[in-house]
């Protein structure tokens, strides 16, 4: 091998070893933060489980009773205030972690690529902190509301006419666990922050050109089925929680078809200006049936 040729293997790796070394450096500081947020939550964890718990406790007080959840397994507590610190710091450290990922990439951008991704880099965790306040203030409530329901209060023996005590209806009463109820809590928090991802991903797919309105209209009855599984697999086995979690996302499609057909509008406007457009045999479906309507 000529020295040209491996001074040519070391110009080439020499930009590899650096991009690693930063890569290591976000990735330290990004589990710092995550430590230290765990940490604080830690701290701080029964407030924290005194407001996941405010659906639960508004539900039984409307029907009169104490707000109570019990610990079946002993080491029950210790793991459910490990698990709401870990969520917790998750959640604070994210701007933290999102914007080492930024730094780590931004360089390797393009100035017109930056201002592109950028947008949808900060939509992401505001859209899922949307969809986990609808969770968490419309949906959790109606679905605890609906679950108490099937309650059923214990009735005390009575004296019959011929003396004879009857025997009482059996009571059905609530006495949630610890862990199951935060289980549940979380994944509905889960399901509608990362379902509320949908519009973000799919603007993504439409600035890249990945994905078109007249694609993303062609295919809904498709998107129809693969919504009702995804609803069908996140939330709970009920039907209540799962049209809910249907329409929802259905509508967030339909946004995503009118959000991507604005992109795609900017989009031959910019190229009109420059010059650059072509006419594109590829006609809107819906447009077209409108034409032939009328």
């Amino acid at each position: 091998m000529s020295p040209t040729d491996e001074d040519h293997i070391e110009d080439t790796s020499a930009p590899l070893i650096e991009h690693l070394a930063e890569l290591r450096t976000r990735l330290i500081r990004s589990a710092i933060a995550f430590i230290l947020c765990v940490f604080v939550c830690f701290y701080v964890w029964n407030p924290i489980f005194n407001f996941l718990t405010t659906p639960i406790c508004s539900a039984l007080s409307e029907r009169g009773q104490d707000c109570g959840l019990i610990l079946i397994k002993l080491q029950e507590g210790f793991f459910v205030a490990i698990r709401i610190s870990l969520m917790g710091g998750l959640a604070l450290s994210f701007p933290v972690i999102s914007y080492q990922l930024w730094r780590f990439v931004a360089p390797g951008l393009y100035r017109s690529e930056k201002s592109a991704f950028l947008p949808f880099l900060l939509a992401s965790p505001f859209m899922f902190f949307a969809g986990a306040a609808f969770a968490f203030f419309i949906v959790i409530p109606l679905a605890f509301d609906f679950f108490l329901n099937f309650q059923q209060i214990g009735g005390g023996g009575e004296l019959a006419d011929d003396g004879v005590e009857n025997v009482g209806d059996a009571g059905i009463t609530f006495q949630g666990s610890v862990a199951e109820y935060l289980s549940l809590t979380i994944t509905f928090i889960l399901a509608f922050g990362l379902c509320f991802q949908l519009p973000v991903l799919l603007s993504l797919l439409g600035k890249a050109g990945l994905v078109s309105s007249v694609g993303l209209a062609t295919v809904r009855k498709y998107a129809v089925v693969a919504i009702l599984v995804v609803a069908g697999l996140v939330t709970p086995p009920d039907v209540f929680t799962q049209v809910i979690l249907f329409v929802v996302v259905y509508g967030l499609y339909e946004v995503s078809i009118q959000i991507v057909k604005r992109i795609e509008r900017r989009r031959e406007a910019r190229m009109r200006a420059e010059g650059t457009w072509f006419e594109d045999d590829e006609e809107d479906p819906e447009e077209d049936s409108e034409e032939r309507a009328s």
